[in-house]
């Protein structure tokens, strides 16, 4: 899917390369943290990092009174991903189906 989008910038947020250490970290045998380890530091090293910032966190603040005060909450990974994509104008490639969709404004890519 992310292969049909040729040119456009593929980057993650900052709480999902968290996301992808701390899988790292569970693994339960050492064999199995070297190989986690090895392909997260791959994938790092090639992508972009958006930062955690003023702006994203203005657009989360407003994300989350917004989904709170209609009774439909996010995660709160889910919704700082969310925010970061809006506040840099991005789309979010997922295979989540229930929290990414709730989002007003954001664009979500199924792959």
């Amino acid at each position: 899917m992310l292969r049909d989008h040729g040119d456009e910038p593929v980057a993650i947020a900052m709480i999902t390369a968290s996301e992808l250490l701390h899988g790292v970290h569970r693994a339960a045998e050492p064999s199995q943290r070297a190989r986690r380890e090895a392909f997260v530091e791959r994938l790092l090293a090639h992508l972009s990092l958006i930062p955690f910032d003023l702006v994203v966190a203005r657009v989360h603040a407003r994300l989350s009174a917004e989904l709170a005060a209609k009774g439909s909450p996010v995660g709160a990974h889910d919704l700082l991903i969310a925010a970061t994509a809006l506040a840099v104008e991005y789309d979010v490639a997922t295979r989540d189906e229930r929290s990414f969709p709730r989002i007003p404004g954001l664009t979500v890519l199924r792959w």
